[in-house]
């Protein structure tokens, strides 16, 4: 991975390069390799470098032996050899980064059709002055963008782009969706103007300003009921983990594997520690301290499949140290206490690799999550009469893991959510897979995979989610529903994938879902910093919400009501606020040892 940043300037006068030190400066997580920035006419890029293929060549920006394009990426183009080896074009490097650059001199932007792997790609065009923003097709790799006076800046992270420009403010609209589901859903952020660029998407920055949007990849529609037995979906899926994971392998640089001792991570590791023979893989697992059985479980894959395993012990007092730098290095509200774990893992790996893969995506996409068992209950209350319906739909919304449910988001905010802003229902054959299709349209690139990049790109570490190699996602969504949740068994046909490489005991163990003790730590050690940050005069939760209903919380709480998971949401918020618009004096200070502490975002508001 790498930090890329730029700024088109439109207006008379407007300069691009001041900005450019202090965008890449923001970003030097993403790249301590190496940085480099180049400003042409109107236009400036900036590029931080994760050298992971070609490392003594790999510089960016990067020019066309043509000149008349201009790049830089983030990410991995997984299929660059073969691509290369089809070009006519008049290679310097080994890069991926070339390859993209020979595909745009050949082809044009149409090019990035032909791409597989995980990228955010700004690649301009000196000839028309257009800039096109490009995004990988499951939204592994970030990319954002926002107007400033004078022009538009984008980037990897939105630090970077409230370097220039206006203070930032708060979107207040969307709150409802922070309420319901801990993160905003693309093109939206909590930051006001500031964009995602969606998954499968490009934006072209056109002469003047103007922006096109322009969507270049979608699921398949699942194959009529008959196409598939069971033995052939089971052989596809096969060959297609193994081709994903050959593919992710490919670096100039050791790479690891996490290994959770779940399904996904063991299936994953397995096909690595297969593709490399005798050479055993680095795998990192970690705990927090009570969940000693899942360290255990991964302990025990490890030794069935002959890695090189290293443990990683966290608890309250390393959440606490890196509440606010991961905060900041999230550029939100750190959407799940598994974040911090995200963070201990990839801080781990650094030691020994600078590439890992993760099995993350395998739930999402093969049905691996329990609320995949309710997407039946969950379409039918939407028929319900109003009445009946008002009242389940609270509980069913709980049940599918929304922190508040669509009244106590009224309660709290004094309002329902935008008309634009309420989610549109996905397409699909059965409820099941209209479940699966909003989850890889939202909740993986919005949450999961926001995270796992945020999080390894903090320690400076690659993480590639093997599982999510495109091809093997069209597979699986073509695929019926029927050997994905199979008689109350989720991802059924992944199990069976499984079994030649695992024992059964492991294929078929049901893991509930990873609960990080914050009950615990809500009734302890965090329990003053949760009253004061929720219900203090200091307070940005509690001038923004219903002072009334966010305090009963507290209360009940305290009281034993279990609201931990709730208290949890506004208490993120409260310290992304904190960390973004203003540092309260009271405010805890990450401990030297734990991370450096990272510069503060300008702006207040």
């Amino acid at each position: 991975m790498s930090g890329i940043a730029g700024v088109r300037a439109f207006a008379a006068g407007a300069s691009a390069g001041d900005a450019l030190r202090e965008m890449s400066e923001l970003l030097r997580h993403r790249g301590p390799d190496g940085a480099a920035t180049w400003v042409g006419p109107d236009i400036g890029l900036a590029h931080t470098r994760l050298a992971v293929v070609d490392v003594e060549h790999s510089r960016e920006p990067m020019h066309s032996v043509d000149g008349r394009w201009v790049l830089v990426h983030d990410g991995e183009i997984l299929n660059h050899d073969s691509l290369r080896a089809h070009l006519d074009y008049p290679f310097r490097t080994r890069t991926d980064a070339e390859v993209v650059l020979a595909g745009l001199s050949l082809e044009g932007i149409s090019f990035v059709e032909r791409l597989q792997g995980q990228f955010a790609i700004v690649a301009h065009d000196l000839r028309t002055d257009t800039t096109h923003l490009v995004r990988d097709r499951l939204g592994i790799s970030p990319l954002y963008y926002r107007h400033v006076p004078g022009g538009i800046a984008f980037g990897s992270e939105i630090k970077a782009l409230l370097a220039l420009g206006p203070a930032p403010r708060v979107d207040h609209r969307s709150l409802d969706a922070y309420l319901g589901t801990r993160v905003v859903p693309a093109p939206d952020t909590l930051f006001d103007g500031v964009k995602k660029v969606r998954p499968a998407h490009r934006v072209s920055i056109q002469p003047g300003g103007h922006l096109e949007e322009t969507q270049f990849w979608a699921l398949p529609e699942a194959d009529p009921e008959g196409t598939w037995s069971t033995g052939d979906a089971i052989e596809a899926v096969s060959d297609g983990v193994r081709e994903a994971v050959r593919s992710a392998l490919v670096a100039d640089v050791p790479v690891g594997s996490y290994l959770s001792g779940g399904l996904d991570s063991s299936l994953v590791v397995a096909q690595v520690q297969q593709l490399r023979g005798d050479d055993a893989v680095h795998t990192f697992s970690a705990g927090f301290g009570d969940d000693l059985d899942e360290l255990s479980t991964a302990r025990r894959v490890s030794t069935v499949l002959g890695t090189r395993h290293h443990e990683v012990q966290l608890g309250a007092t390393d959440f606490e140290d890196l509440w606010s730098t991961l905060t900041w290095h999230r550029d939100a509200p750190i959407s799940d206490p598994a974040d911090v774990t995200a963070f201990g893992l990839a801080r781990a790996a650094r030691e020994h690799v600078s590439v890992v893969l993760s099995g993350d995506g395998g739930d999402e996409v093969f049905g691996g999550h329990p609320q995949h068992r309710l997407a039946r209950l969950a379409e039918r209350s939407s028929v319900l009469p109003a009445r009946v319906r008002s009242g389940l739909a609270g509980q069913v919304e709980r049940r599918l893991g929304a922190p508040f449910s669509a009244g106590e988001r009224e309660r709290l905010i004094g309002s329902g959510p935008p008309p634009e802003r309420r989610a549109t229902p996905a397409l699909g054959v059965d409820p099941v897979d209209r479940m699966l299709r909003h989850d890889l349209r939202h909740w993986l690139p919005d949450h999961l995979l926001e995270r796992a990049d945020r999080m390894s790109m903090a320690a400076s570490v690659e993480v590639r989610p093997a599982l999510l190699d495109h091809r093997l996602v069209e597979l699986a969504f073509r695929l019926p529903t029927s050997v994905k949740v199979r008689a109350g068994t989720s991802r059924w046909v992944l199990r069976e994938v499984a079994r030649p490489f695992l024992p059964d005991e492991l294929v078929d163990r049901k893991v509930a879902p990873r609960r990080v003790p914050l009950d615990a730590w809500l009734r302890s050690g965090l329990r003053d910093t949760a009253r004061e940050r929720l219900t203090g005069a200091d307070s940005w939760v509690a001038q923004t919400f219903d002072r009334a209903t966010v305090r009963d919380l507290v209360d009940r709480h305290e009281r034993g009501a279990g609201e931990e998971a709730r208290l949890w949401t506004l208490l993120c918020l409260e310290m992304w606020h904190e960390r973004f618009f203003g540092v309260p004096p009271t405010m805890p200070r990450p401990r030297a040892a734990a991370l450096p502490s990272p510069p503060v975002a300008p702006g207040r508001g």
